[in-house]
């Protein structure tokens, strides 16, 4: 699976609730770090959707340890099912050999960054997403918005990185930065991430809930088949007026 578009990644810990998120998500990222038993978990897979294999260690937000852990990604990626492997960009740049090993498992690569404390000046931004892209086939940068000010930097380092053939996936964590989640693929992102069911919050502060993001996301495409694709949710989710969308 190639992501060419837009694709909404239900994040789970647990493989067998995949069938969960049918019709809501388009491809589940699987956190190897949460998860038990997460080679066991990928053997049994029988669901629909393609998976993004993430193995995370408490520098980059997880739970994994660092023994072991990319060994443990590496035999994800072996797995048919698993279509993306997301790997950090410090990772990437400090362990350059393995890129080209894991491609051999016929994985695309997504190069991540993740800043928990601020939001990186425009040109540093745009320099970052440049570095992911040049070891993978998605960039994707995380960012800690301190107002909206800062959430219009992610928003337009992604429209240029677009622009320039770069494939880029972006949000905004925290409250402040929920809205880039709804709207980013506007502005070029190629995913999206919520958590598997409505009332798991055991993820990033600011993710909406998987049903109400998918129906939130369809509202603001630009192709008038917006109202087609919320019915087709599988969700109860009511739609704000302030979208503008008939009732």
């Amino acid at each position: 699976m190639k992501i060419e578009d837009f694709a909404l990644a239900a994040t789970t810990n647990d493989l067998t609730r995949e069938a969960d998120v049918r019709g809501k998500a388009d491809i589940v990222e699987f956190r190897m770090d949460k998860a038990e038993d997460p080679i066991e978990q990928l053997e049994a897979y029988d669901g629909e959707l393609p998976i993004i294999a993430t193995n995370r260690n408490q520098w980059f937000g997880g739970k994994a340890r660092d023994q072991g852990r990319l060994d443990t990604l590496f035999a994800a990626s072996r797995f048919e099912d698993v279509a993306y492997v997301d790997i950090e960009l410090e990772t990437a740049r400090a362990k350059e050999w393995i890129l080209d090993e894991f491609r051999e498992n016929d994985v695309r690569l997504i190069i991540s960054h993740h800043d928990f404390e601020s939001t990186p000046e425009q040109d540093v931004l745009t320099a970052i997403i440049d570095q992911c892209a040049s070891y993978g086939e998605i960039a994707k940068v995380a960012v800690y918005p301190e107002d909206l000010s800062d959430t219009l930097t992610l928003l337009t380092a992604l429209r240029e990185a677009t622009e320039d053939g770069i494939s880029a996936a972006g949000i905004a964590m925290g409250e402040t930065g929920s809205h880039t989640r709804v709207i980013g693929h506007i502005y070029g992102s190629k995913l999206g991430y919520a958590p598997l069911l409505d009332d798991d919050s055991e993820y990033a502060p600011g993710q909406i809930p998987l049903g109400k993001l998918r129906a939130l996301v369809e509202s603001t495409r630009i192709d008038g088949a917006n109202l087609e694709r919320i019915e087709a949710v599988e969700d109860d989710v009511a739609v704000p007026s302030e979208l503008g969308l008939p009732n």
